[in-house]
């Protein structure tokens, strides 16, 4: 973010203003963890702050202070529209096109408010009156840490801002392993660590609290896990009769995917979920090294994200979406082989 973009915003933020922080659809730890972590930031200067998600998501992003004040804008929309018709600053976090926004994207492309854009996903959409985008981020937590930063008030961050940005840093650099995590990023959780983030705490709400179906439904995806050995691939599915089953809850899945991509020799893993709500399959992808499944999902899915993490949808029913990805595989065998 240019110094003259930093200097607009202190002045943009020097008195009150009505102020709403939007994160994705189906929001994740980064996610919910960098709007309330701003949003805490933001009551600091007498601002009147909102968190408006676009829809729920799992309880174990649920004990952050001050969760049970963020809208659901699927089922309080009336409300929400009222807030960001009448804001003055709208705050996108943890995305960089309005369609991630869901129902919501019609409302924030025609609000008259100042938007500020922070994130960390590739190829970002120039909707933004100012935009903080760096792929080279860990996790939007960790920008809004610099960006209080570059505002000069780092010291105002306190427990309960370097809660949810610890959580953020940690979910999305899967406990500090993916290749995102820089020692910069440990620089940041180290000051939040002394600011008042109980790792220890924040581990155990996120990772600590699973239920007896939730192991179940694991168990069922392991056993449909299937690996392409020659295009160094796995992929795992689950159809909406095992998600029921197993009493599938929002976020129950969340990790899911890694244990494709922790096989000997798999460069490339793939989740394929079954949601006869909206008549989709839901795809999670994961890679290692530098095959981009941000490209893959792109060029074949609808979707995208980073290089090594990455989403998408297929219209198509389970059986034909697999076949489908099967069938796209043969053109990227030289690019697995050599990820």
């Amino acid at each position: 973010m240019t110094k003259d973009a930093i200097k607009n915003i202190k002045q943009l933020l020097e008195t009150p203003k009505q102020i709403v922080i939007v994160p994705h659809k189906n929001p994740d730890g980064d996610a919910i963890g960098s709007t309330l972590g701003l949003y805490h930031y933001l009551l600091k200067h007498n601002h009147i702050a909102t968190v408006i998600a676009p829809n729920d998501y799992p309880d174990f992003l649920k004990w952050m202070p001050e969760e049970s004040k963020v809208l659901k804008y699927d089922s309080q929309k009336e409300q929400s529209d009222n807030l960001i018709n009448n804001a003055d600053v709208i705050f996108t976090l943890d995305f960089n096109a309005l369609n991630r926004a869901g129902d919501m994207e019609d409302v924030l492309a025609t609000s008259k408010a100042v938007k500020i854009m922070i994130d960390h996903h590739q190829q970002p959409d120039s909707y933004a009156t100012y935009m903080y985008s760096d792929v080279s981020m860990s996790s939007t937590c960790e920008m809004v840490y610099h960006f209080i930063d570059m505002l000069g008030n780092k010291d105002q961050i306190d427990s309960d801002i370097s809660s949810c940005l610890y959580a953020g840093i940690m979910t999305d650099t899967g406990s500090f392993r993916f290749p995102s995590t820089t020692s910069k990023t440990h620089l940041v959780v180290a000051d939040l660590i002394d600011k008042g983030a109980n790792h220890s705490d924040i581990h155990n709400h996120i990772f600590d609290t699973n239920s007896y179906e939730r192991m179940q439904l694991l168990g069922c995806a392991l056993t449909n896990l299937k690996v392409l050995p020659e295009y160094r691939t796995a992929y795992i599915t689950l159809s909406q009769d095992e998600l029921n089953q197993f009493k599938f809850k929002k976020g129950d899945t969340e990790g899911f995917v890694n244990y494709a991509l922790s096989l000997n020799n798999i460069i490339f893993a793939a989740i394929f979920i079954e949601d006869s709500q909206n008549n989709i399959i839901k795809i999670s992808l994961r890679s290692k090294g530098n095959f981009s499944v941000n490209e893959f999902s792109r060029a074949h899915f609808e979707g995208g994200g980073h290089t090594n993490a990455a989403g998408g949808k297929s219209d198509l029913d389970l059986k034909l979406t697999i076949e489908n990805f099967i069938s796209i595989l043969p053109s990227y065998k030289n690019a697995l082989n050599n990820a």
